[in-house]
């Protein structure tokens, strides 16, 4: 938990409140995206969620390799659109590895755990979970593309990609195909709705049902304001 001591090299025991102000701090200093749905406050609600799923689990997880694994998971990132994007979450992974051995001084140990649960963590990388830590960090980064964050962070994204807002034509893409870089609602079906399925964790399969609904929700009102407006 938060009051656990851990040692760390020539720093000596640190508790886990200890690394995520240092990783905070390094991160506000040497890291940034410029892109509004992967900036610190991303890293810290993805935290925020992995101690709920972790709370709710029958085996203990690692939380400090959780921890260093939540804070850098996007330390290297490629847009939506770019055809290396598959390859973020492992870039991420192996300059996460470098910067937490200098200067964090970081258990040698845990790196790999670390390194596996960043690299997996990606839904275009579609690397097989195996740990628990893993599991985790990618149930709670799913978890940002549901609910109230999720629609704010979706409708960001495509507005940089120059979406258009929905298809005013075929609105739930009835008579043509999903094409959610053209049009931004397509992204509901053609990937979000699928994430409760993917869910490692019990938890993380509620969270994210409850948090889908919110998305029907929306998309419901919103296709009956459009209808309601058609000329």
């Amino acid at each position: 938990m938060a009051g656990t001591a851990w040692q760390s090299g020539e720093r000596g025991l640190i508790n886990l409140s200890d690394w995520r102000e240092a990783f905070t701090r390094y991160l506000e200093k040497n890291w940034s995206t410029g892109d509004g749905a992967h900036d610190i406050h991303h890293l810290h609600r993805v935290w925020r969620t992995c101690q709920k799923l972790i709370q709710e689990e029958d085996q203990p997880a690692d939380e400090l390799v959780l921890l260093a694994a939540c804070y850098f998971h996007d330390f290297v990132t490629l847009p939506k659109n770019d055809p290396a994007r598959h390859e973020a979450s492992l870039r991420s992974a192996d300059a996460a590895v470098a910067v937490l051995r200098e200067p964090f001084s970081f258990p040698e140990e845990k790196l790999p755990g670390v390194h596996h649960a960043i690299h997996a963590h990606s839904f275009s990388a579609a690397v097989p979970v195996q740990s628990l830590e893993a599991g985790i960090l990618q149930d709670a980064d799913r978890m940002e593309a549901l609910g109230a964050i999720g629609l704010a962070r979706m409708f960001y994204t495509a507005g940089k990609m120059g979406s258009a807002l929905f298809d005013p034509d075929d609105i739930m893409a009835e008579r043509r195909p999903l094409d959610d870089r053209r049009y931004s609602l397509d992204h509901i079906d053609a990937k979000l709705l699928k994430l409760p399925a993917t869910m490692n964790t019990a938890a993380g399969r509620r969270m994210a049902e409850k948090e889908a609904q919110f998305l029907r929700d929306f998309r419901a009102k919103l296709l009956e304001e459009a209808r309601e407006s058609a000329v």
